[in-house]
């Protein structure tokens, strides 16, 4: 496996096949014991060299708009349901021919579209606001006060009529457990319960940790099922990073080390380009290798000019100890490196973006994007 990474040109994102097989397999068994629907919510986790072997396992994909909708209708098979805080009017129509679902974020838009998304005879839904959450910031919480996104039990009051409306959305979670899920249902019958039962589908959002070793899966399914013998509708989960979760890592080199009180590896990735997430949550990623009681000690500093671009450092623990000295060439390895970050990755100061990788249940390492200037010319 040494020599394998050893000859990897980095930067790069490496998908490994038998660790998002086993997050399927996983989803696949909640499916199959709740008769729920999962969907891959390409926010979270689009990376078109693996959706084939996604389609295998689940029942389509959530996309918050119309370049996420195109993307599942190229490479994934199934459903495609979409939702977008505001959708624009060149858009809708191709949003609708692409969609089995589209859910509307608000009295506006919901009059706005509906005559032309009636017509089009897909299934019509509405986010709700069920303001219960359980999102480790306000950031990542989208019932937090001021929330933009999903109708509140006041605002849908407004509603002349849900006459054409056919399933609730909700997602008010992030990184979160069943029993947080199990909080926020309590909220959302409660304050949503007469309109439920008039609907066919409810769709429980995303932020279900379901691949995580300590989710308490079989509460999620105990959850499902008692909802959907109480309703009598149909269910849906929209992971994304679930299905992304602990899957592969970001693989990159030593170019050089820098001596100011502390060392400093400058590395030919960057925290802020292709980690967002570490800066945003913020949260210390793992490296591979890394030890508590090694005695040699580094910051990892990204390869741009901004003087933040430390990774770990907005988390409060920038420093990284071995056992052994790092050396300029080097790689560097950030474990669970796949969700949140192919998707928001940028080219900020010019920086490559990451190649990405597929490491074979067999061994093999499968090439499935290559990035060059090209890709910086056409962002600018």
């Amino acid at each position: 496996m040494n020599e394998i990474l050893n000859d990897i040109k980095t930067p790069a994102y490496v998908c490994e096949e038998a660790k998002l097989r086993a997050n399927l397999e996983l989803l696949k068994h909640v499916k199959d014991e709740s008769g729920a629907k999962i969907l891959v919510a390409l926010k979270g986790f689009a990376l078109s060299g693996v959706m084939d072997m996604i389609s295998r396992y689940l029942d389509g994909a959530t996309a918050s708009g119309l370049y996420e909708a195109k993307f599942a209708k190229d490479f994934i098979k199934g459903e495609i349901h979409t939702y977008s805080p505001a959708f624009k009017d060149e858009e809708i129509d191709e949003i609708l021919s692409l969609s089995k679902h589209i859910v509307f974020n608000s009295l506006n838009q919901w009059r706005k579209f509906k005559d032309k998304a009636l017509a089009s005879g897909i299934s019509c839904g509405l986010r709700i606001n069920p303001e219960s959450s359980a999102s480790p910031t306000d950031a990542y919480n989208p019932c937090a006060r001021f929330s933009r996104l999903g109708i509140t039990r006041a605002n849908l009051d407004k509603f002349d009529s849900l006459d054409g409306i056919e399933g609730l959305h909700f997602h008010a979670l992030c990184e979160e457990s069943a029993e947080s899920l199990e909080t926020v249902l309590m909220s959302f019958e409660e304050k949503f319960g007469s309109e439920i039962s008039k609907m066919k589908w409810i769709n429980f959002g995303g932020g279900h940790h379901i691949t995580r070793a300590d989710y308490n899966v079989q509460l999620l399914i105990n959850l499902i099922k008692n909802f959907r013998d109480r309703y009598g509708v149909e269910v849906y989960l929209e992971p994304g990073e679930a299905v992304g979760w602990q899957t592969g890592f970001l693989i990159a080199s030593v170019l050089d080390i820098v001596e100011n009180e502390k060392n400093i590896a400058i590395l030919d990735t960057s925290a802020e380009a292709h980690m967002p997430d570490t800066i945003l949550m913020p949260y210390r990623p793992a490296v591979r290798g890394e030890s508590r009681s090694g005695k040699f000690s580094y910051r990892f500093g990204g390869n741009t000019c901004l003087a933040g671009d430390i990774v770990g450092q907005d988390a409060g623990n920038a420093d990284y100890k071995f056992n052994e000295p790092l050396k300029i060439g080097d790689k560097v390895i950030f474990e669970d490196q796949i969700h949140y970050t192919i998707v928001k990755n940028t080219t900020f100061n010019g920086i490559k973006l990451p190649d990405l990788l597929l490491l074979k249940e067999n061994g093999e390492i499968e090439i499935l994007r290559k990035f060059g200037y090209d890709e910086y010319k056409r962002r600018n």
